[in-house]
Parts: C-alpha cells; structure tokens; sequence
C-alpha cells in the first residue's frame, strides 16, 4: 500500500523570507500528520536556503510523539545528509546526487560512476538504523546494481514523467516507470517515487505503475494548500491514492 510523505522543504522557504519562525515548520507538520499524512521529508542542503539543522532535530522531536510516522531524510550524502542522519536517526534517509548550486533535484545517481563511493555511505545509514533509498532514473538495467551496493529501496525520480502526462508521450513514459518498477522490485527493492507529482497526475502514475510503496510530494502539495489549506491538501492527495488502492 503506498503511503504519502509530505515534503516541507517549501514551508522552509517562505520561512526564511523574513526574520521570523513563521509560518513554522513544527506547526505545518503537525497539520500534515492530523490529516492523516503516513511520513515527513525534509532536504537539508549545505547552504541552508530552505530547511536548517534545528529544523531537522525540531522534526525528530515532534515525530517522536507519532509513532509508526516516517521520517525521510533526503540529500547528497557526499554533502552533509549523514551528519544529520547520525544526529536524529530519521527512518529512512534518501541520497540524492545534488549539486551545491542545484535549484532542485534534477537527475538520478549513475551508479556506475558513483556506486563503489555510495558502499560506505549507505553503510553509515544502515548503522544508524535507516533504510536506505537511492534517488534514480526510471532505467531498469540500473536497479540491481542499487542493489548490489546495498540499497534497501530506490526513489524513482518522476518529473520526465510528469511533463509527459497529458500529452501523447504520457503511455510511453508510464511503461518506462512500470518496467523500471517490476525491475527494482525483481532485484529485491522497495520503489518510492516522487518530483513533480500532483493532483492531476499522481493517480495514473500509481494506477500504471505497480508496487509503490512511497511518494514524496512537497512543492505540488504546498502549492495546493494555498487553495485548500494544508489539511485539505493532504487529505486530497490521500484521496487520489486510495482511490488507486480501491
């Protein structure tokens, strides 16, 4: 059954427009969990432009009070995502090939070139009690390798798919995800997916492409909730993945 982690990264951004803790961080979260959201992201980047450090051990404290709650720690290990991971000891931590100077993730790990150097990272995690998930291109030939280097799940990175949807490439991009899907799975990985994924598009990716477990959805989320209000928000994501599991 997939399960929806809401990603705050955004709320941290208006945040820190103004000298202010507002809107808070702890506060959004705690909206999102109340209408029922199953996990929290948060991306702590180095140079601190939406989340910082003292919001990712606010988070820790708040979701020690919501057991059975997910939290996904996401961002380059290569950076400072394990500093933060043996800080808090997040269920989940999610390495992400950013760049310093990325606006927002934009591409998966190549394995090839990066996988020996990822072994010992995701070791780390694993000691700290976190699974492990690596954020990927829907390239089915790469998944066992994800394995291979330890890897317990991988993040399907879907904004290919999201600029197909709607348009004649929608099918073709959906069996893409659906055989990089079937191939993690066959490797013996759990799938989470996100970017980009919202209300209009969410429901056929989860009805084409079986067996995810997770999605991460921050900036459609957030954007929703100037419309509806954080809680209607989530709860209408909710909706359109249950209506999927109906």
């Amino acid at each position: 059954m997939t399960t929806l982690s809401v990603n705050l990264n955004r709320v941290a951004l208006l945040r820190n427009s103004r000298p202010l803790n507002y809107p808070n961080l702890v506060h959004a979260a705690t909206m999102a969990l109340e209408a029922g959201a199953e996990g929290i992201t948060l991306h702590p980047r180095p140079d601190e432009r939406h989340v910082r450090p003292g919001d990712v051990k606010d988070m820790a404290a708040l979701l020690r009070s919501w057991p059975g709650v997910e939290y996904n720690l996401e961002g380059n290990p290569f950076h400072n995502l394990l500093e933060h991971v043996h800080a808090v000891r997040p269920q989940q931590c999610t390495f992400v090939p950013d760049a310093f100077d990325a606006s927002t993730s934009d591409h998966g790990w190549d394995l090839a070139l990066d996988g020996e150097r990822l072994v010992p990272l995701i070791e780390q995690a694993h000691a700290c009690g976190a699974r492990v998930s690596l954020f990927m291109d829907a390239e089915p030939g790469a998944m066992a390798l994800a394995r291979e280097l330890g890897a317990d799940r991988v993040e399907l990175y879907t904004e290919p798919y999201a600029r197909a949807h709607g348009g004649s490439g929608q099918a073709q991009s959906l069996e893409r995800y659906r055989l990089a899907a079937q191939a993690a799975i066959r490797a013996g990985l759990q799938v989470n997916a996100g970017h980009d994924l919202n209300l209009a598009n969410l429901a056929d990716f989860l009805a084409a492409v079986h067996g995810v477990s997770e999605v991460s959805i921050g900036h459609a989320l957030i954007a929703d909730a100037l419309e509806f209000g954080m809680r209607g928000s989530v709860q209408r994501y909710l909706a359109q993945i249950r209506r999927v599991r109906a």
